[in-house]
């Protein structure tokens, strides 16, 4: 195996597989509240998702309950207690992952690409996908990519920020992805659950790998910002 390819398999272990060490205790008061408020907080999101995605594309209430969603992860994410953004090993270093969550994005968002040119095929999963997608097509693109933008962000503070802490030491990247995509579902589209497991499973890891909030933030806008701009045209 030569020097690059190395160091891109030790790189992509940091991120990954190798967990850093971390002190993130809590007592277990702070605990039971983190557990109690992302309760209440997955109730509210997944009923908010469900209306979103049930306008019509174009509709005015569609960019304001997306908004409405995102606060609503936010707030449940930081209500629920301390986050933390994490660090990876990175050469000889602890240091925030940013380059490698932003590539780690785009390779997925470059495989569900791959993926769309299947889908397409198949006029079922075409139209489930196209359901979402003609949200993108229709009103502001800069609207429609901030929205995807600061949903992704908010997603993690919660999913892989609160949700993750709540689940405890017992199999939180499992868990937390399987809750994820299930909270997804609301939305009544199963193309969003199957996407939710894969990207929920490769956030997860990278939650596990570095402690904090901060990979998985930057892998989810990436992949978002890939859906929003590449994926359309494939489906038109």
């Amino acid at each position: 195996m030569g020097t690059w390819s190395t160091t891109a398999l030790n790189v992509m272990k940091s991120a990954l597989v190798d967990p850093v060490e971390r002190d993130h205790k809590e007592s277990d008061a702070a605990f039971r509240k983190r557990r109690i408020i992302v309760l209440i907080t997955l109730v509210i999101g997944a009923t908010v998702l469900y209306f979103s995605l049930k306008l019509e594309p174009g509709d005015p209430s569609f960019y304001a309950l997306t908004l409405v969603l995102a606060a609503v992860w936010m707030v449940g994410g930081f209500l629920s207690g301390p986050l933390h953004l994490g660090r990876i090993q990175v050469g000889g270093s602890i240091r925030r992952p940013i380059v490698t969550p932003i590539l780690i994005g785009l390779a997925v968002g470059g495989v569900f690409m791959l993926g769309g040119l299947v889908v397409r095929q198949i006029p079922p999963l075409a139209d489930f996908t196209e359901n979402v997608l003609a949200h993108a097509r229709v009103g502001s693109l800069v609207l429609i990519v901030f929205i995807a933008l600061i949903n992704g962000v908010a997603e993690e503070i919660f999913f892989r920020g609160a949700l993750y802490s709540a689940i405890g030491v017992k199999h939180p990247v499992i868990i937390s992805t399987v809750v994820y995509a299930i909270a997804t579902l609301a939305s009544g589209n199963p193309m969003l659950g199957f996407a939710a497991v894969l990207l929920g499973y490769v956030m997860g890891l990278q939650r596990r790998a570095s402690g904090g909030i901060l990979a998985p933030i930057l892998t989810h806008v990436s992949w978002s910002a890939v859906m929003v701009l590449a994926l359309p045209p494939l489906f038109v």
